[in-house]
């Protein structure tokens, strides 16, 4: 692996991850809440900045361009497993949590199948993968209990929403991609 500092950021990325939901396991509410948010915060920054630098600095790496879509799904799957425990299976959290995760699983299945052939992200998937960050970053910082409980809760719950609805339909685009692909090969 090429130690350059896109792939750099993107393994902190990877790391970030699981230390997410471990502060949870180690510091008490409200300190875990907020070490948890700064965490996510700051590793999603670095989602913006590894790809700026790497096209900016001309370091793009096969190795980045595999680690960075693994990087962002870890730290949502990670996020909203922990978020999950602390919420709960409360139905207005749970359905829209549920519908990222398939997708995020679903999406990353078809790429692997496709194989060779890259289904480029849209506009709208980098707007799906914004609002994602914002209301997975909300939810740690206005959880039950967290380090700022109370109406903020419903707006990183209907920011929940918004994403879960993005994350259907740029779902949906790149399946329908896909099955277009698998078409002319004659494998659909």
């Amino acid at each position: 692996m090429i130690w350059n500092v896109p792939n750099t950021l993107t393994v902190f990325r990877v790391l970030a991850a699981p230390l997410i939901a471990l502060v949870f396991a180690f510091f008490d509410k409200p300190v875990a809440g907020w070490l948890a948010f700064v965490l996510f915060v700051t590793a999603a920054l670095t989602d913006f900045l590894d790809g700026w630098v790497a096209r900016r600095w001309e370091q793009v790496s096969e190795m980045g361009k595999m680690l960075d879509p693994i990087a962002d799904k870890a730290m949502v799957v990670v996020a909203l497993a922990a978020l999950t425990g602390l919420i709960g299976l409360n139905f207005w959290y749970i359905l829209p949590a549920a519908a990222i995760l398939v997708r995020e699983v679903l999406v990353s299945g078809l790429r692997e199948y496709l194989g060779d052939v890259k289904l480029p992200v849209t506009e709208l998937a980098k707007w799906k993968t914004l609002v994602q960050m914002f209301a997975i970053g909300a939810l740690l910082l206005f959880q039950p209990g967290g380090p700022v409980w109370g109406v903020g809760m419903i707006l990183a719950i209907v920011l929940l929403w918004i994403a879960a609805g993005l994350t259907v339909i740029t779902g949906w685009d790149y399946f329908s991609k896909g099955a277009e692909i698998l078409r002319r090969r004659g494998r659909a």
